[in-house]
Order: structure tokens, then C-alpha cells, then sequence
């Protein structure tokens, strides 16, 4: 089996304290990538050691079963009604969980081949698991962990054999368990970390920051051990790798050792600053080295005051971010971080700072990434508790299993800079009524007595109830979903003189589609399963982006927002969950391939207060909407701007407070629709012309353009390159109404990975090398090999002049 292997401690090093050469226990980390065989179905003798796989599938880890379908309308059909929707009668919804095959039973078998085990502990850890995972090994039953999103891990030492040894683990996903996509299978990385008896607790260490000036910080760092005659050494590093600050001894309680170190000059973490340590934490045992742990982490102070709301090192901050799902459109759940990073960086162009991780906990490379690119991260927890939402979800397993599940999320992730709040849950029906209160209490205490650094939250949509029975008073910090017409008196009866928008907007467009007359709609619905890109339209529980973006100009005591999603999502096709074949979310700023909406540069124009936005919609190409009026939308920085239709003035807008849209949007209600030029000239607000923009009337499909993310890769057999296919006509100009079917090859050392258009109507598979353009675009992966070299990626349809693009693996 291939095996990746990272050595934790350097074998040998001079110590300060005894100026004698000592030598360390290494911790040895292997991922277990490769090597797997799976088996869709159930198999009762799977965990056998002598079992036979050879005719079991071979598979990488991560993984998603279910992402290659196909769509299914079968698939976990509900008859349900939504209460979170405000439904009040039951009814059929078809692809509320994505229409893939995620129900059922999936096996997974590994051989590991480990060498003399004596005086070693070996622990063996799950990022996650889809779900209701059972670990054997060696034939022996291991343990159980009923929650897909939990991160856990158990110690296997007195389970293993020198030589091979047997490891299997059954997944089950039941029918009517999730409100979206959940995934299937080993989607997020599984390791085995073997290191010495006397070593680190796992997750032992937690690292705060309690004092920061400009000249000073207290770093605080609590480790766990057991053993005898056991101290602690600590040594924390910049960024380049310098010695910052030293401490040679500890003081000890119980198992917990405690150490203060003082780091002069500080460079502190933040959004535009995303400055990381790492605190080299070292165990003796007498004289004796036995581990070494790097701990990453940043120097930051948080607050939540009534003056200021949310202050980051001193400066007050206003959320502005999104909600996203954990699955990664055409890879499924899968985690990628090529994927998460795009994602991110897509995000922060928008001037986003902040990400909610809902409606379960992060991918441990999601958290990683937002303390590397300055995001703020609210980790959420659970979307269900004692009471059910869906027949099969967590409320079967909180009892037993709720408390071990907020220990894992908080110990595994709370040295992260980036996490500034902890979600207790979201729209949990437990908001009615004292048992609810009580709960909601019990759990926020677990949060505090593992994290007393930061506050808990809970998305509350029942805000009559809470407002009622105490659930929002009790909250560090409560949070509103939608309901903005509650703001006000919400914020009057809870003590804590701030209200967040955990949840926000729930406007929903599909990416190029436009329809008319233009007007606001609420659960609007269209024979194409479409809805309108003019950004009018919502749900019958939520509203527009500008009803936000008003609540937080005007109410300082509103901390921000966040908005439901950064991305369209798999599963949840809301107003089209009865329209079959719609299979993904409506809601996304930006599409299911991660393709910009129009809504994305509306956001833009109000968050990146660095860069210019100038955005028109909707395309010029409306053959036989000739005279017929035809509104332009202008969403831009700037506060004026004047539209031309072929050269001729429709006349100047400027931003103003006669309607909320009118304040945020530049709006052009009555032109009329002819072919030609549409161009857009911005003012400053002294009235020069300060910038430009135009789109004109495309001609007949031509040819394919190409632009990727990335032309480098690493050569890591996993990194991958997001590469938008456009089609063209003849100059060059966009066909906003093409749907050409296109076909990919991928030559040299890298591979097709998977296709999106977008389209939440689409039942085209991913995995396939070909797909209907979506309104002239989609975009291909291309994987990287473990091979150095050019990769080739050709893009080809009927009449079309195909496209190629070369990216280097390196």
C-alpha cells in the first residue's frame, strides 16, 4: 500500500538545558490515500480479516460514493412539510438531497503493514465519516461514530500485529436523514498516527492568546500528558521560522501542563494580515526527549461589546460573510483543498470576510485555509438536536451522543485564529418552550468549559418563541435567521445589546437567466425551473439583500451578516422542490461550478472597498424582444452612472434612499431592447467619469475560449485546476444563450477530474468528459498527476473552433 508519511519531531537535536545530544521518540503520521477497496452493499463478513476484495472497487481517500450518480427523482422522495419554510401542509419534494444514491450501506478495507509496535500507541483518526461508521481492525470491532460531520479517532494499539493488519469500516446512510446533499463515505481524510506511550493526549493542546498590545502578548498554552516525572518545553517561531520566545519549564496540574511565554512585538492575525506562529511544544520525561508537537496558531484579541460590536486587535468589525455547505459541487463531499481554496479566494475578490460553516462542522483543511487567507469563521455544530426535523437524523443520536461530539469539534479546531464563535445549532425546533431553554443552556456550558474564549451562538428563526421563553436572553450571542423584521424588537428584550445576522437574504437566481416583467416575487416559479437573475426574487421566509445591507448601515448594534450561500449546494432546490429535475440549490452568489451570479457583483459593490466593481446585466441578446421594454441593472462602487443604448443617453442614476434598491442598486426601468452596444459610464461624486464597461450583442456561436484558475500544479496526484470554457462568437464576444454540448480531452501528466455548467436543472454526470454549455460557460477540473510535466486540456463541440490550454505540473 502507498502510504504517506509525515515525521513529526526531528530525531536528534542539541538541548539548551543539558548540552548533551538527546534523543526524540519520532510521531510518525501516515494517510491512508491509497490503497482502499470499496464495496457498494452490504457485505456481513466484510470486517474478516481473510475476507476477499479483490473484486472490490479501488478507490482514493477521500471519497464520495454517491457524487456518480446517477440522478435518480426516487431518491429519497419526502412527503413532508417544511416547518423551517413555513409549509403547512405535506407535500412531494424530489431532490431535496441532491437525487444522488447516497442511501445504503458502503464498505471500506485497507491493509496497513506496520513494523515492531513495542512501546508505541497508535491512534487511528477520521476527519469524518458518512455515516453511522463501525471501525474494525483485525477482525476486532474498534468503536462506532453515528455523526458523518464529527472528527474522531480511537486508539488502536492493543488491536494490532507486527506485519499487515486488516483495517474495515462499514458506512450506512439512511433514508430521510438529511435536509441536503450529505455525501457517502470516507470524504474527508483518514490517518494513523503512531507515536511513543509517554506522549501528548491527541488534540492535547490548546493555545490562547489572553493579553495583546502592539509591544507585548501573553501566549497561554495548556497541554495535556500522562506520565511520571514528566515536564514541558516550549518554543514559539515567527513565520520565517525565528525563536520568538522560550519556556523552559512548566507549571503541572493533573495531567495538564501550563506555560506562559511573553512575545515582544507582536505581529498579530487578522483578515488583511493573516500572520501565523508555531509553538514547538516538547515532552520530557526526566531527561528524556519523548515528542515534539507544532502547534500553529495567532496572536489576536476578540471581543463582543455593546459599544462596538464585534472588535478584532481593537477595531471594530462587521460580519460580512456567507453560509456554505461542506460538499464541493461536481467533487461531491470529497474534500479537495484545490477546491476549498478556490472557493475561498472567489469569496474574498467579493470582499467577503467571514464563513459560516453550516449546517455542520468544517473540513479541518476549510479551517486551516481561513487562518492562512484571513477569514473569520463561525464553526457550527449541529442542525438538529433532541427534536426531529427529518425522521432519521441526529435526534436519534443526541442523547448519547451530543456532548462527545462538541468535545471533538472544539479540541480538534480551537488553536485556529480564524474560529471567533462556536454554532450551537441551527433552526433547531428545540426554540419552543423551557425544555428547549434548558437544552440550549447545557449545551452552550459544554462549549464554555472546553473554549471559555469565545462565544456561542444559535441560529434562531422561531423569534417569537425565543424572544418569549428565554432561549435567545441565555445566548452569548444571539443570532437571526432572516426574520430583519424582528430586528428591532429582538434587539429591545435580549440583554446582550447586539443581534447577528446568522442567516440572511435566501435570494435565489440561476446563473444568465433573466425574466420578465421584472418585479419582486416570493416562491416564484417557472416552467423551465428557473428563476430570475434581476436578483428580485426570494422565498415566502426570507428577503432581498438590500433589506440587510439597510439593517446594518442603519443599526450599529447589528454585528453583520450571514449570507445563505457563498455557492449553490447539492440538494435543498428551493422554490423547485416538487419540479423535478432540479437537484441543487438556487440559492449560491455564485453557481454550483462557481461561476459568478449576477448577485455577486452586487455584493462586491457594497464589501471590496479596495477594488472597482462595474457590473451590467442582464445580456444583450434578446432576439424577439425587439421595442419590448427591457430594464439594465448597474451594480457598481460608485454612487452615479449614466447607461447608452448604441450611443444614445438613457440618462443618468444615481444611488439614493427613495426605495432600498435605489439606495444599493443603479436601475434603468424602461429601456427598450434593441441589438447594438450597451455601455456604461461611472461618475465620481464630483461628477468626472471616472470608468466604463460595455457588453454587446453576440453573433452566432464561433469558437471555445479558455481561462484557468491556475496554469501551475502541484504534483501531488490531487491538486486541480478549474478551467472555465466559454463559448464565443467570431470577435470574441460572449453567447450568453448558448448550449452547445462540449466534449474535454486531458493528455500528459494530469487527468479529467470532473465537469459543472451550473445548471440546477442538469442531470448530465460530472465524472463524463462532456456537457452542455449552461448560458456559454461550464467549468472542467483537471487533475494533476504525480508526475512532473505539461498537462493538456482540449475542449471541443459541433461547429465550434475547439480551445487548448497547457498547465504545468511541477
Amino acid at each position: 500500500m502507498k502510504k504517506i508519511k509525515i515525521i513529526l519531531a526531528t530525531a536528534l537535536f542539541t538541548s539548551v538545558l543539558f548540552f548533551k545530544p538527546i534523543m526524540a521518540q519520532n510521531t510518525e503520521v501516515i494517510q491512508l490515500k491509497e490503497g482502499w477497496k470499496f464495496h457498494k452493499g452490504e457485505e456481513i463478513s466484510a470486517y474478516q480479516v481473510d475476507f476477499n476484495d479483490s473484486k472490490w472497487e479501488s478507490v482514493v481517500v477521500p471519497h464520495d460514493w454517491a457524487i456518480y450518480g446517477p440522478f435518480d427523482k426516487e431518491v429519497d422522495k419526502q412527503v413532508v412539510k417544511i416547518v423551517q419554510n413555513n409549509e403547512k401542509v405535506a407535500s412531494e419534494k424530489t431532490g431535496r438531497t441532491g437525487a444522488l444514491p447516497f442511501v445504503g450501506v458502503g464498505w471500506y478495507r485497507n491493509t496497513l503493514d506496520l513494523p515492531n509496535l513495542d512501546n508505541k500507541q497508535v491512534l487511528l483518526t477520521f476527519d469524518g465519516a458518512m455515516s453511522n461508521a463501525i471501525i474494525y481492525v483485525n477482525g476486532q470491532l474498534v468503536g462506532k461514530r453515528p455523526y458523518g460531520y464529527s472528527y474522531f479517532y480511537f486508539d488502536i494499539s492493543d488491536k494490532l500485529q507486527k506485519g499487515e493488519n486488516v483495517i474495515a469500516v462499514r458506512l450506512e446512510n439512511q433514508p430521510f436523514s438529511s435536509r441536503w446533499y450529505p455525501g457517502a463515505g470516507l470524504y474527508r481524510k483518514v490517518q494513523v498516527i503512531i507515536k511513543g506511550q509517554v506522549s501528548f493526549e491527541h488534540w492535547g493542546h490548546f493555545v490562547t492568546t489572553p493579553y495583546v498590545t502592539d509591544t507585548l502578548a501573553r501566549v497561554n498554552i495548556k497541554s495535556r500528558a500522562k506520565g511520571e516525572n514528566l515536564r514541558v518545553e516550549t518554543h514559539i517561531k515567527d513565520a520565517d521560522g525565528k525563536v520568538v520566545a522560550t519556556h523552559a519549564s512548566s507549571t503541572q496540574f493533573g495531567d495538564e501542563f501550563v506555560q506562559d511565554l511573553a512575545v515582544v512585538n507582536p505581529n498579530r492575525w487578522g483578515i488583511e494580515n493573516p500572520y501565523l506562529y508555531t509553538a514547538e511544544i516538547k515532552l520530557f520525561q526526566g531527561e528524556t526527549l519523548k515528542q515534539v508537537e507544532n502547534v500553529r496558531f495567532g496572536i489576536r484579541n476578540i471581543a463582543y461589546t455593546r459599544e462596538e460590536g464585534f472588535v478584532l486587535n481593537g477595531q471594530p468589525t462587521q460580519f460580512k460573510g456567507v453560509c456554505l455547505h461542506h460538499d464541493l459541487g461536481p467533487l461531491g463531499t470529497a474534500v479537495n483543498r484545490a477546491a476549498l481554496k478556490r472557493q475561498l479566494t472567489i469569496l474574498k475578490d467579493m470582499g467577503c470576510n467571514a464563513i459560516r460553516s453550516a449546517h455542520n462542522m468544517p473540513s479541518l483543511e476549510q479551517v486551516e485555509l481561513c487562518d492562512e487567507m484571513g477569514f473569520l469563521l463561525l464553526a457550527e455544530s449541529f442542525d438538529e438536536w433532541k427534536k426531529p426535523k427529518v425522521k432519521n437524523g441526529y435526534n436519534l443520536y443526541f442523547d448519547e451522543w451530543a456532548e462527545k461530539d462538541i468535545v471533538n469539534l472544539v479540541r480538534a479546531t480551537r488553536n485556529h485564529p480564524s474560529i471567533i464563535m462556536w454554532s450551537a445549532g441551527n433552526e433547531v425546533p428545540d426554540q419552543h418552550g423551557s425544555v428547549g431553554v434548558k437544552r440550549a443552556n447545557w449545551i452552550q456550558d459544554v462549549f464554555h468549559r472546553e473554549d471559555p474564549t469565545r462565544p456561542v451562538t444559535v441560529g434562531m428563526d422561531q423569534v417569537k418563541a425565543v424572544m418569549e421563553s428565554g432561549f435567545g436572553v441565555l445566548l452569548d450571542v444571539p443570532g437571526l435567521n432572516y426574520r430583519v423584521h424582528l430586528y428591532e424588537e429582538a434587539y429591545e428584550k435580549f440583554p446582550q445589546g447586539f443581534i447577528l445576522g446568522s442567516e440572511t437574504a435566501s435570494t435565489v437566481s440561476s446563473r444568465g437567466v433573466y425574466k420578465f416583467p421584472v418585479e419582486k416575487g416570493i416562491n416564484k416559479k417557472y416552467d423551465d425551473g428557473h428563476s430570475s437573475s434581476y436578483d428580485l426574487e426570494y422565498c415566502s421566509w426570507s428577503n432581498l439583500p438590500e433589506d440587510d445591507f439597510v439593517m446594518q448601515d442603519d443599526k450599529p448594534w447589528v454585528l453583520g451578516e450571514f449570507v445563505w450561500t457563498g455557492f449553490d449546494y447539492l440538494g435543498e432546490p428551493t422554490p423547485y422542490d416538487g419540479f423535478w429535475p432540479s437537484r441543487s440549490s438556487y440559492f449560491g452568489i455564485n453557481d454550483l461550478a462557481g461561476l459568478p451570479k449576477d448577485r455577486y457583483y452586487l455584493y462586491r459593490s457594497r464589501w471590496n472597498t479596495e477594488d472597482e466593481t462595474l457590473h451590467i446585466l442582464p445580456h444583450w441578446n434578446w432576439k424577439g424582444r425587439e421595442g419590448e421594454t427591457t430594464p439594465v441593472f448597474v451594480y457598481t462602487n460608485y454612487n452615479s452612472a449614466e447607461l447608452f443604448i448604441n450611443g444614445k443617453s438613457q440618462g443618468v442614476r444615481t444611488k439614493n434612499d427613495s426605495t432600498k434598491l435605489d439606495r444599493y442598486r443603479l436601475r434603468w426601468m424602461d429601456v427598450k431592447y434593441e441589438p447594438g452596444t450597451v455601455r456604461v459610464v461611472a461618475y465620481d461624486d464630483d461628477g468626472n467619469a471616472v470608468s466604463e464597461k460595455e457588453i454587446k450583442t453576440a453573433g452566432a456561436p464561433h469558437h471555445i475560449e479558455l481561462s484557468a484558475d491556475r496554469t501551475v500544479l502541484n504534483a501531488d496526484g490531487e491538486d486541480i485546476s478549474f478551467v472555465t470554457a466559454t463559448v464565443v462568437d467570431k470577435d470574441g464576444n460572449p453567447c450568453p444563450t448558448a448550449d452547445s454540448q462540449l466534449k474535454f480531452k486531458v493528455k500528459g501528466n494530469g487527468s479529467f477530474r470532473a465537469v459543472c455548467n451550473g445548471d440546477p436543472t442538469s442531470l448530465e454526470l460530472f465524472h463524463k468528459p462532456t456537457m452542455k454549455a449552461f448560458n456559454g460557460k461550464l467549468v472542467v477540473l483537471v487533475q494533476s498527476s504525480t508526475d512532473t510535466g505539461p498537462v493538456k486540456l482540449s475542449v471541443s463541440g459541433n461547429g465550434l473552433e475547439s480551445g487548448q490550454l497547457e498547465i504545468q505540473v511541477k
